[in-house]
């Protein structure tokens, strides 16, 4: 498993032998059986995880009982409850596989000790922070501004191989829609061709 990260890192820049072996006792590699919890609400979260293989999605669920998915992460994706890791404090979200999933998890200090001595992991991540303030702010502006259908056509053009990967309902949670309203929009779609 953590061949694939390293070819994930050295898309920013060359890792040394330092670098490789601090890796190989940060990371804890853990294999999930789909629908297995990484984190629930409430608990305090430990780790951060990196998707080598399979597919994980983070969500809550509201005081009506509804979920709603707040990221989903395939293969070369972080998945975390940032905010309450940062904070300590018990996470307001869920976080579980959708399909069987090898990933490798890292802590606090290993992230911290990992942004301190390795180029390649540091420059990723803060790439990857750029990236996610950016959809996470096209999704606020979509969720306010957007039709469902332009919502649903926006996600197509920016995750199609999440679209053919997630069932219909978890990709109507995500986009605050029905499922019901997804199959209009998707037989709307159909009927076009």
């Amino acid at each position: 498993m953590l061949e694939i990260l390293i070819k994930y890192l050295e898309r920013a820049c060359k890792l040394t032998e330092d670098d490789l072996a601090l890796m190989k006792k940060t990371f804890l590699p853990r294999t999930m059986q789909k629908g297995e919890f990484l984190l629930r609400e409430g608990e305090i979260p430990k780790y951060a995880a990196f998707v080598c293989k399979g597919f994980l999605r983070s969500y809550i669920i509201d005081n009506k009982g509804k979920e709603h998915i707040v990221q989903f992460a395939p293969e070369n994706w972080w998945i975390s409850a940032k905010p309450a890791a940062v904070e300590d404090a018990p996470s307001p979200v869920f976080i579980d596989a959708i399909e069987d999933s090898e990933i490798l998890l890292i802590d606090r200090i290993g992230h911290i000790t990992m942004l301190e001595k390795v180029t390649a992991y540091t420059t990723s991540f803060h790439a990857g922070i750029q990236k996610r303030v950016v959809a996470k702010e096209k999704r606020i502006v979509n969720a306010l501004a957007a039709t469902a259908e332009e919502r649903y056509h926006d996600f197509l053009k920016t995750y199609p191989t999440i679209a053919q990967r997630v069932p219909q309902h978890m990709l109507a949670s995500y986009l605050g829609i029905t499922p019901e309203t997804v199959s209009r929009i998707r037989r709307k779609v159909m009927l076009k061709k």
